[in-house]
């Protein structure tokens, strides 16, 4: 006699295999989810933005990739902002403020050497003409076309005046500031803003846009200054 399994048993066995091949594909779908998912993390975070380099030499950035190219307009724009924002303060906004919101524009290296320099010359200045409260302002006459040194790095002559003006000297006083800038391109946008970033911070953070910094600043009768030492001198 042929033995059948009875009717409700195979039924059993036909519902365990498909939950079983259900959770199955349920799984399977999951981990394509997760794979999908950490793949399109893993790419945004070793993917930075791109610079974007619009034609009045004002710089965006955006997806998908960086490099060490910048156009001469965007590395103009950038040295004579940056150099106004630095060099540009009132009783309101003090030199070191200026100077302390400004510096991520500059190299690790260049900042304690510059911020140095300018503010003893403020203090110079304030006691020659006895007066705290001094205005300074920075009037670019020129900026030279960009000479490259090497990959993503480039020297610019900047000639300049920075206007000083006190409550006792009105009419101010003209200081020469002619100078050789050093620039190179950075990997991402050095600057960070605060939760109420005041309108200067907010202005150094636009300059950061353009992935610059400027590396070295020095004379441009200065014999000993790296930059004069470069082939193709402006």
């Amino acid at each position: 006699m042929q033995y059948r399994e009875p009717e409700n048993q195979r039924k059993n066995i036909l519902l365990l295999f498909g939950l079983g091949t259900l959770g199955l594909n349920t799984l399977v779908l999951l981990l394509l989810f997760f794979n999908q998912t950490f793949l399109q993390q893993l790419s945004l975070a070793l993917t930075p933005q791109s610079l974007i380099e619009l034609t009045d030499g004002r710089a965006i950035t955006a997806d998908p990739q960086a490099n060490l190219e910048r156009e001469p307009a965007t590395i103009s724009r950038f040295v004579g902002e940056s150099l106004t924002l630095m060099l540009t303060s009132s009783p309101r906004l003090r030199s070191i403020q200026a100077l302390a919101t400004t510096s991520p524009l500059l190299s690790v290296n260049l900042k304690e050497k510059f911020t140095e320099r300018i503010l003893k010359q403020q203090r110079a200045l304030r006691l020659r003409l006895g007066d705290r409260n001094i205005e300074t302002v920075l009037v670019i006459e020129r900026i030279s076309q960009p000479i490259k040194i090497e990959a993503g790095q480039w020297k610019v002559q900047v000639l300049a005046h920075q206007l000083l003006f006190s409550q006792s000297d009105l009419l101010g006083k003209s200081l020469p500031f002619n100078q050789l800038i050093g620039v190179r391109a950075t990997n991402k946008n050095q600057i960070s803003l605060s939760d109420k970033p005041r309108s200067l911070d907010l202005a150094t953070y636009r300059q950061g846009e353009a992935r610059l910094e400027i590396f070295d600043i020095c004379a441009i009768e200065e014999k000993n200054c790296s930059l004069n030492l470069q082939n193709n001198q402006p």
